[in-house]
């Protein structure tokens, strides 16, 4: 009887993944709160000889990890993102790389639309003015902010996250500009067909003209530490920011500035640097007046969640089948 390939998942994720690696492998589930970290990655991997590892955006996939375990043949990872993994490496040593791109548009456009909404209308110190008991009564300049109909909104990153986020402007009957490594006409003409005209421009030009401003970009070298303080400086002082992308996206210490001396008027961020995002960090001082912090739980919605876990167990198994991955991070890049 041939042995089972065994897989080894750095955190539990839900069963519509669990169940079918389950039929066809011998699974090993890492069922702590907190991500395992290195040391305990290589070591389950080597004390397993693992074929297949099932990771986390959390997890660093190096090539030490590769090597851990003499027989590993996939690398599944359960996001859209893979920077985190070392596709160079795993290629160079036949490992397979998958991921589980075009799951999260929606769900992640839709809360980026719920953080701009709250930063803009106030409803987290709304929320904190009543539990305080200092709602007395109602009055004309009560917690009042922008409106968002008919304002104009700056996207950064015209993917399939940023193109759904400026499909939910038609709504709100906003002017709609992105930047973007280069024009993207294709997505422009299917945004018409939302009734959304797209204006692509150089990022100076959206910083200055944007109300508000959502980051929808992968990280790498040219992305990291893309918003800092020149960027700030080029926002409106009533402008809003919202982050859903990477964290690192944003540069804290100049989002602290700009907090503090009006170069912005708010911020949102589903994701931080450093992140977690420690409660003592200087940049927490404007919470929730100027800022709207969560959890990096953008894609958290239970359908999204199991479609992920799907698609992170079908790459997995098709891997060690022997067959393509559905979703190849190797290939997906070229």
């Amino acid at each position: 009887m041939t042995a089972r390939p065994v897989v080894y998942v750095t955190r539990e994720i839900p069963d519509a993944g669990l169940d079918p690696l389950a039929d066809e492998c011998e699974v090993h589930v890492h069922d702590w709160k907190l991500p395992p970290g290195h040391d305990r990655i290589l070591r389950r991997l080597a004390e397993l000889e693992a074929d297949g590892l099932l990771c986390l955006l959390t997890d660093d996939v190096d090539g030490e990890v590769m090597d851990a375990s003499p027989n590993l043949r996939v690398v599944s990872t359960f996001s859209v993102g893979y920077d985190h993994v070392d596709v160079d490496e795993a290629e160079r040593r036949g490992i397979a790389v998958g991921h589980t791109p075009g799951v999260l548009s929606e769900t992640t456009a839709d809360f980026t639309w719920a953080l701009l909404m709250t930063a803009a209308r106030r409803t987290v110190e709304g929320n904190e003015y009543v539990l305080a008991d200092e709602w007395e009564t109602w009055g004309p300049k009560l917690l009042t902010g922008p409106d968002v109909h008919h304002a104009t909104l700056g996207v950064v990153g015209l993917g399939n996250i940023g193109a759904t986020v400026a499909r939910r402007a038609a709504g709100f009957e906003m002017e709609v500009l992105y930047a973007n490594t280069e024009r993207d006409g294709a997505a422009e003409q299917r945004l018409r067909e939302f009734g959304v005209e797209a204006t692509y421009v150089e990022l100076d030009e959206l910083l200055a003209r944007s109300d508000f401003v959502t980051l929808h970009v992968p990280l790498n070298e040219a992305t990291e530490g893309l918003i800092g303080d020149e960027e700030f400086e080029a926002m409106p002082d009533d402008a809003v920011l919202v982050n859903t992308s990477r964290g690192p996206v944003v540069d804290t210490d100049a989002l602290d500035r700009a907090l503090a001396d009006g170069s912005i008027k708010r911020a949102a961020l589903d994701v931080t640097d450093p992140e977690p995002l420690p409660g003592d960090h200087p940049v927490t001082r404007h919470v929730p007046e100027k800022l709207v912090l969560a959890p990096h739980i953008a894609s958290a919605s239970i359908g999204t969640r199991d479609r992920m876990a799907r698609m992170a167990a079908e790459n997995m198994l098709a891997g060690l089948r022997g067959e393509s991955l559905p979703n190849s991070a190797v290939e997906d890049r070229r």
